[in-house]
């Protein structure tokens, strides 16, 4: 089972009393939530996960139907505590989205201390991946901490198949793949590139994946100069180069937030010859854009300056305030944030019921 638009259109028409017309949007064939729930943060303890159980199970009773994870967060006890918290949804309905590429150890490495931890983390590699042939060790990067060669993909996206106890993943990343480019040259990353799309690719064929993207920190916010810049139009250009016109590349993730607008703010993607900002060129593509770090992990959600205040909402929280910018952007698919408890579900799915802001209030926010 995958997300339908027939399951997505009954979830979107369930809560349509309890939201804005304007809170679901169809993308890629799928009715999507205007927010998304989150789960990077956290401890990595039984009480953490049973929270964010409870809180995926509030999100989706107030009309959130995108959930955001990955392999790595919280040592994959967020992946898993996804899975349970699923047990008792109608899954045609629900968007779910997970990462692979980081190394993602597991529970029992969560209470080493540092240098421990290092000594636990070299040996789990070497024993996990790079003994049994799934990796060799010059596939690493970040310090051994990131791999995207077809056989680890493939490992990794089978555990978190496992781990969210799913048939089929809606959206797999590959999570943050411009790290790579601090060790190796761009032709060396093209070609990396180009073998893990086409294991991506072939995901899709076998009915584990349904599209597949690349979720990033910094390269879609960097200047075309810099180490780890990604061109949006290359990436769809492997892509197509992999498999034509009817190329499963079909999402990107990256920070945007009012501490963080260089997806509004910086032009520097070319598409066709013209410098456009990443969001644009997105919307060229037919691209889905998931906004991360809509709060700044919690940054935003105070302290607010008065006359941001004033544009972006008078009768909201600065946190309410801050989501409200990301996802109204028009271009923004869905605005992720991290929720782990139903206090603050509450909070920000309140906004489900309000309009997103006009251009004209978006403007007098970036001012």
């Amino acid at each position: 089972m995958r997300a339908t638009v027939e399951g997505t259109q009954r979830f979107r028409e369930r809560h349509r009393a309890q939201t804005d017309p304007s809170f679901f949007a169809q993308a890629d064939g799928v009715w999507l939530s205007a927010i998304g729930l989150g789960t990077y943060l956290g401890e990595v303890d039984d009480e953490t996960s049973a929270r964010y159980e409870q809180a995926i199970a509030r999100a989706l009773a107030l009309g959130c139907n995108v959930i955001d994870t990955a392999i790595n967060y919280r040592f994959q006890e967020s992946e898993r505590a996804v899975g349970r918290a699923l047990h008792g949804a109608t899954r045609d309905e629900v968007f779910i989205a997970t990462k692979g590429g980081y190394v993602p150890f597991d529970r029992a490495l969560a209470q080493l201390q540092q240098k421990q931890f290092a000594e636990a983390a070299g040996a789990y590699v070497e024993r996990t991946f790079i003994e049994t042939g799934i990796a060799r060790a010059e596939d690493f990067a970040q310090g051994g901490m990131h791999c995207m060669t077809p056989r680890y993909l493939e490992h990794q996206l089978q555990a978190s198949l496992a781990n969210l106890r799913l048939d089929t993943i809606d959206l797999y990343y590959l999570h943050n793949p411009e790290g790579q480019l601090g060790e190796i040259t761009r032709d060396e990353f093209a070609a990396r590139l180009r073998t893990a799309f086409e294991f991506l690719e072939r995901a899709v064929s076998d009915g584990h994946i349904v599209r597949y993207g690349a979720a990033t920190w910094t390269g879609f916010r960097q200047i075309p100069s810099a180490r780890d810049y990604l061109s949006l139009a290359e990436l769809i250009a492997v892509a197509r180069e992999v498999a034509g016109d009817a190329h499963h590349f079909k999402a990107i993730q990256l920070p945007i937030n009012l501490a963080m607008p260089e997806a509004l703010e910086h032009k520097n993607q070319n598409v066709n010859g013209m410098w456009l900002n990443v969001l644009d060129a997105a919307q060229e593509f037919g691209v889905m854009v998931f906004a991360s770090a809509s709060l700044l992990q919690a940054r935003l959600s105070r302290n607010m300056p008065n006359a941001l205040r004033k544009s972006l909402g008078a009768d909201m929280s600065d946190a309410q305030r801050a989501l409200q910018f990301t996802r109204s952007l028009p271009d923004v698919t869905c605005a992720l944030v991290g929720m782990s408890d139903n206090a603050h579900v509450e909070q920000n799915l309140r906004l489900a019921r309000v309009p997103r802001l006009s251009e004209v209030e978006l403007q007098k926010a970036l001012r």
